[in-house]
């Protein structure tokens, strides 16, 4: 019999979140406004290919109260490699403007939805007593935007590398999440939807792991755990 189930640490954008539209229609309608026309698509699959190549946002050498500014220029620069990935030969007349649009549009919580099941399954876990936390590569508006939504007094932590000193696939990301939630890695899951940055890392930490991919809705999570407490 696996260990009793104690707690359960989810990714954020693409597991409990997604945007509300399509990211590249955002980022097209800001370009848009500086007579920039470059279709949605192209920013979707740019802003993909630039964070999948990215270094993780983690800074542990830099005191708390210098991290929110540090966070903002690495999503800067991500910015700008977005635009030269969408076309090289485009030039955004005013990119600081550009980047405050995106930068504010994405701290506001009507920017992101719910997936389906999430509230459910966020208040099923509870009345069994878990402890609840996310756990994200996100940066400092993912509190804002939880509480916006209505999902923050439904989870015990919000944990991210601006507190954790580290961030997802490091092994250290999980141990120290554990380590505020007070449970074992034998007594966690993690819920994600990356193989690479949330699951297989999560399972190499010594967590069970469940791909939020293989649920029909966040809302059937209690019973897939309750089928990994009873394993063998």
């Amino acid at each position: 019999m696996s260990p009793r189930l104690r707690a359960v640490l989810f990714d954020a954008h693409g597991t409990l979140l997604a945007t509300a539209r399509p990211v590249g229609e955002t980022y097209a309608e800001c370009a848009g406004r500086q007579q920039v026309r470059i279709p949605a698509w192209r920013w979707s699959d740019a802003l993909a290919r630039v964070l999948a190549r990215a270094e993780p946002m983690a800074f542990p050498e830099l005191a708390p109260d210098a991290i929110p500014a540090r966070e903002r220029e690495w999503w800067r620069e991500r910015v700008r490699e977005t635009v030269r990935a969408a076309d090289s030969q485009v030039r955004i007349p005013d990119f600081e403007a550009f980047f405050a649009a995106l930068w504010e549009h994405f701290a506001r919580a009507d920017a992101w939805r719910p997936l389906p099941g999430a509230r459910e399954a966020l208040a099923a876990l509870r009345e069994r007593g878990l402890r609840i936390a996310v756990a994200s590569n996100f940066d400092g508006r993912l509190p804002g935007i939880l509480t916006g939504l209505e999902l923050a007094p439904l989870l015990d932590a919000v944990l991210l590398p601006a507190q954790l000193g580290t961030a997802k696939p490091d092994p250290r990301f999980f141990e120290r999440a554990l380590a505020r939630l007070g449970a074992a890695a034998a007594e966690a899951v993690y819920v994600g939807d990356d193989a690479e940055r949330d699951l297989a890392a999560a399972r190499a930490a010594g967590l069970r792991a469940v791909c939020v991919d293989e649920l029909a809705t966040l809302a059937d999570l209690p019973a897939r755990l309750a089928t990994l407490e009873n394993a063998p």
